[in-house]
């Protein structure tokens, strides 16, 4: 056994950073999402309560909560066999008042070796800063505790959307399409909602869609498009006649509204829309959500970049093969990608909930898109592998077929904010090395 301290300043007092570790979502928001982790259940309290972790082949990490002395602090400890047989490990953690900041400090007692958790202790003190200073930023701007009903919440983007915004105070009322498990959940038909659906919900974040990552036949183009436009439709409907209900709409949208081939061209949420099956699914997916707008409520289409996150999306398809030494640009590497990290696009997704300023189409872009060499370069050097092996362009035409190659793998597309940078819109991470460290657990070289 050993002991391993790591210790931080956060910028906001005691009480508060104690208080987002007593919410729901607390630890889904400090899971590193590089691990091989799941959260199955938090810890209804920090003194007395379990939380459940998921392990590969069907492990279990049951953490135990104990000795909670508020605002100071509390202790989590494995209590779960197998795992405990082999591993040793009892966490403290401690807030000290240093005036208006807070000193967190997390001292493990265990046989963990020390390399094996440093960077995701690192991640849990950058992760908490930047939550906490998003959250205070936005009740300086007028956020409010409101109950949020959620499509698609079980998702990339839900999964981390809804535990963000049960820290930051807000009630998220999950969708669902199974049988309820609690208050905190209602059953959802997506063709035909019930009418008391969003009976006391302040706002919509509508998620839910077939992914379009697949080969383009018949049967995927029909599931990527039925599952947008009528069920938004039926929500958007019943959002705008719900006589309690919310006043605001946000849905899912993507660039794919553009078109796959722009070139050059610096493309805003007032550019044209382009050409292709994808613009064209877009379109109807936007027009779906505006009829929540004939009925006065403010709704926010988000159209959403290249999502970064080792959980999802083309950064869990490519970092294997990167960390192979097998990763490489994309034929000539010159189409260009426009990308957000993860949690850049939850906070794009907080923000429509209280900026009363946006409204319309909202381009989900990092400020600064890459072009495919320069993005199989970054990903490279932050796993420290070479990027050598170009994926021929006849490649994803194989997995993908030629629509679908063209609409996904080989779309070029120069987006850009406009309307987050007017809104004066901050980015956690506005490049795409600062962000591709954080989310992998990579730091600059020593």
């Amino acid at each position: 056994m050993s002991r391993l301290t790591f210790t931080g300043v956060v910028g906001h007092p005691r009480d508060d950073v104690w208080a987002w570790h007593e919410r729901p979502g607390a630890v889904e928001r400090l899971t590193p999402p590089w691990l091989p982790v799941r959260v199955r259940r938090e810890a209804p309290s920090l003194d007395n309560g379990e939380a459940v972790l998921g392990f590969p082949l069907g492990l279990r990490w049951v953490a135990r909560h104990t000795g909670a002395t508020p605002p100071e602090r509390f202790v989590d400890e494995l209590v779960s066999a197998p795992l405990r047989w082999g591993v040793r490990w009892r966490h403290t953690h401690e807030l000290h008042d240093e005036g208006d900041r807070t000193r967190v400090t997390d001292t493990l007692d265990t046989n963990v070796p020390e390399a094996l958790v440093r960077e995701m202790f690192a991640y849990r003190h950058r992760q908490l800063c930047l939550d906490l200073a998003t959250q205070a930023s936005a009740r300086a701007a007028g956020d409010r505790p409101l109950v949020v009903a959620m499509t698609g919440s079980s998702g990339l983007v839900g999964g981390a959307l809804a535990p963000f915004l049960t820290t930051a105070g807000h009630r998220v009322v999950r969708l669902v399409r199974g049988t309820p498990r609690g208050p905190d959940e209602r059953r959802w038909d997506p063709q035909a909602p019930a009418e008391d659906l969003l009976r006391g919900v302040d706002a919509v974040i509508h998620l839910a869609g077939a992914s379009i990552a697949g080969r383009f036949t018949d049967e995927h183009r029909a599931a990527v498009r039925d599952s947008r436009t009528g069920p938004t439709r039926a929500l958007a409907e019943l959002a705008g006649r719900t006589p309690d209900g919310p006043r605001v709409f946000v849905s899912a949208s993507a660039i794919g509204f553009y078109g796959p081939q722009r070139g050059d061209e610096e493309l805003t949420e007032t550019s044209p829309r382009g050409d292709g099956f994808l613009a064209d699914v877009v379109t109807d997916w936007e027009d779906a959500a505006a009829l929540a707008a004939d009925a006065g409520l403010r709704v926010v289409t988000v159209r959403t970049g290249l999502v970064q996150s080792p959980r999802g999306g083309t950064l869990r398809l490519f970092r294997p093969l990167f960390a192979a030494g097998l990763g490489g640009r994309l034929g000539s590497g010159r189409a260009w990608q426009s990308w957000i990290g993860i949690d850049d696009l939850v906070d794009v997704y907080h923000r429509a909930l209280y900026d009363p300023t946006l409204t319309g189409p909202v381009n989900a872009v990092a400020p600064h898109p890459v072009r495919n060499d320069a993005y199989a370069a970054t990903l490279a050097r932050v796993l420290r592998r070479p990027a050598l092996v170009p994926v021929p362009r006849f490649g994803p035409r194989l997995l993908l077929g030629a629509e679908g190659a063209t609409e996904v793998a080989e779309a070029s597309q120069r987006v850009y904010p406009a309307a987050l940078l007017a809104a004066g819109h901050r980015f956690r991470h506005p490049m795409l090395e600062p962000a591709l460290r954080h989310l992998l657990g990579r730091p600059e070289p020593a």
